[in-house]
């Protein structure tokens, strides 16, 4: 990809979550950094990078000029393309837009601070709604008053539909700015958005407080079915590596007293390595009766996940690939105190982690920091925190998108 284009931009993401708590796709938020980025050269070279076995892409360009060129380029075969519908009032644009659809490529019409439909002919396909603070707290209130109301007086009840009846959230939409999983339940569950952009980690992780998370029932079957049809030693590690309270708890074992390793156990690999899979199996089938079917933890662990790819395939080329695991632990440790409940010295303070993962996560600085930080950024829809990361460790914006489309295309859950 040329650096004219992929050095000129800053790049964002939001992965995009649908009613089954599963991956509907990827929402990539593209922002200009000068006037030399080719909207349709971009366009046409993410069409290249994405296979079919990728997830479902959607675009959203920033600015009028970078918009006008993607739509000049797409078609049947490109990513799905996200229109602000205020911007339809030029002329060009619409134009643009129409005759983009007419060469079958899918748009997506992104309203303002309301549903509002689309004044260009499109398949049906979601629409995207921005939800502003005052739209959330309306839904939230909705939820609330809907749960509260009692099913044995029918006005109750009858005043509770009403309410639901207003919220600002249409089936099939995509909901962006849903920062609770009241908002979260309320769109996917209740109002059958097509997907909601982003997952309330935090929100999540909370509602476990008072105890440590528990790995999901899901991971620990997935997990003792790899060792079962005797998986590689990577693709073990990569099951024991999908939730950061399974590699936890995995690791803590390891290092037990009651286990009695002469050498302390620093990785997952290594770890596999020591126990076997006999062992290991053993071990899975005890964790079970203490795992979570939560279906929400699977969109946060997986974006945990995401963050430490990503981390990963920051790293500098040629390194060595004992490094990148540990930079990988890194990103996937990075919200350790929340899953843990507990402050984040006395969560890392159990295991025996490497100095250069515990100083970055921890205090933010020694080689891993760079990495972790810029791969933290790029899940936040904030382009001057990518920038001013980016500034403070002399990184490219050409070198730190090829790694972030390196990774999303490859993204699952």
């Amino acid at each position: 990809m040329a650096q004219s284009v992929l050095g000129s931009l800053t790049l964002c993401y939001q992965l995009l979550w649908n009613r089954r708590r599963e991956l509907a796709g990827i929402r990539l938020l593209a922002y200009e950094d000068g006037s030399q980025a080719d909207g349709g050269h971009l366009l046409r070279s993410l069409t290249e990078m994405w296979t079919a076995e990728s997830p479902t892409l959607l675009v959203a360009a920033r600015s009028p000029r970078l918009l006008m060129g993607m739509l000049e380029q797409a078609d049947g075969d490109s990513p799905m393309v996200e229109v602000p519908v205020d911007w339809l009032g030029d002329e060009a644009l619409f134009e643009a837009a129409r005759a983009a659809r007419g060469r079958g490529a899918i748009l997506i019409a992104a309203s303002g601070p309301g549903p509002r439909r689309p004044d260009f002919p499109g398949r049906s396909s979601p629409r995207l709604m921005q939800l502003e603070v005052s739209h959330a707290a309306a839904a939230l209130q909705t939820v609330l008053r809907a749960r509260d109301a009692d099913p044995r007086h029918p006005a109750q009840r009858a005043a509770a539909q009403a309410q639901l009846a207003a919220s600002p959230i249409e089936p099939e939409q995509i909901v962006v700015g849903a920062a609770s999983m009241a908002l979260v339940e309320h769109a996917l569950d209740q109002r059958a958005a097509w997907a909601v952009a982003g997952w309330p980690i935090e929100d999540v992780l909370h509602r476990n407080k008072g105890q440590p998370l528990p790995p999901t029932r899901r991971a620990v079957i997935r997990t003792m079915q790899a060792l079962e049809s005797e998986q590689s030693l990577d693709q073990l590690e990569l099951q024991f590596g999908q939730e950061p309270a399974l590699a936890y708890r995995l690791l803590l074992h390891l290092n037990s007293a009651s286990l009695g390793l002469r050498r302390r156990i620093t990785s997952l690999r290594h770890g596999v390595m020591m126990l076997g899979y006999r062992t290991l199996d053993a071990w899975l089938a005890e964790q079970l009766p203490h795992t979570s079917d939560d279906r929400n933890l699977q969109p946060a662990n997986a974006t945990m996940v995401l963050r430490a790819l990503l981390a990963a395939e920051l790293m500098e080329a040629g390194v060595e690939e004992e490094l990148r695991r540990e930079v990988y632990l890194c990103g996937l440790f990075a919200q350790l105190d929340l899953v843990m409940d507990e402050p984040m010295r006395s969560a890392l303070g159990r295991l025996a982690l490497p100095e250069a993962l515990v100083e970055a996560v921890l205090r933010g600085s020694g080689p891993y920091a760079s990495v972790l930080q810029v791969a933290q950024a790029l899940g936040q829809d904030n382009p001057a925190v990518v920038r001013a990361t980016r500034a403070r460790f002399d990184m490219s914006a050409e070198e730190i998108n090829r790694s972030l489309l390196r990774t999303l295309a490859f993204a699952h859950t």
